[in-house]
């Protein structure tokens, strides 16, 4: 049985990205999930400045253990603007300052969702662009567009071909683990 860390790339305490990754959490089986709050993880704008001032937080340096001690990531981004938010790429920022390839050897599950019909596909591939830089492999995608249509509470998602996609997807992800 593997080790599955599942958050989103989302600090907000309404996060449509946080409700995907935890449904999604609920359909990994046999493996341990560990699911992560990103609005618990208040992390200061990175600069070399501050981190030459005040080095790394305890709680930065837990996720990058976290990181590295599962088999894989389900991580669901969300898009401002066409890009993963500033909180995320922000996050990534400050976990490749305390080990450039904090992501090394992850199988990772990489997923969006937005309340428009584009499903932040462009946090998508951006993101997905980006793992590969610090050793991450991206063995499944997944777009859900229209969150508040195609997505209910203790249901899941609703329309049938997202649902394939999204299974689709989760299930090339858990045959690499």
């Amino acid at each position: 049985m593997a080790t599955i860390l599942a958050f989103a790339g989302s600090n907000s305490s309404n996060s449509v990205n946080f409700k995907l990754v935890k449904y999604t959490a609920t359909l990994v089986d046999p493996h341990q999930v560990q699911l992560l709050n990103m609005a618990n993880f208040p992390f200061p704008m990175y600069s070399m400045d501050y981190e030459k001032e005040k080095g790394f937080s305890n709680s930065l340096i837990e996720l990058k253990n976290d990181i590295q001690k599962a088999e894989g990531l389900i991580i669901s981004v969300n898009e401002h603007n066409g890009n993963p938010s500033a909180y995320f790429k922000n996050l990534i920022d400050w976990l490749s300052r305390l080990e450039r390839g904090f992501l090394k050897g992850k199988k990772v599950l990489l997923m969006s969702a937005s309340p428009g019909q584009r499903g932040g596909v462009g946090a998508l591939a951006v993101v997905s662009a980006i793992f590969g830089r610090f050793g991450a492999e991206v063995f499944g995608e997944f777009s859900l567009p229209r969150f508040n249509e195609n997505f209910k509470e203790g249901e899941g998602i609703t329309d049938s071909t997202l649902a394939e996609a999204h299974s689709k997807a989760l299930n090339d992800f858990l045959s690499q683990i």
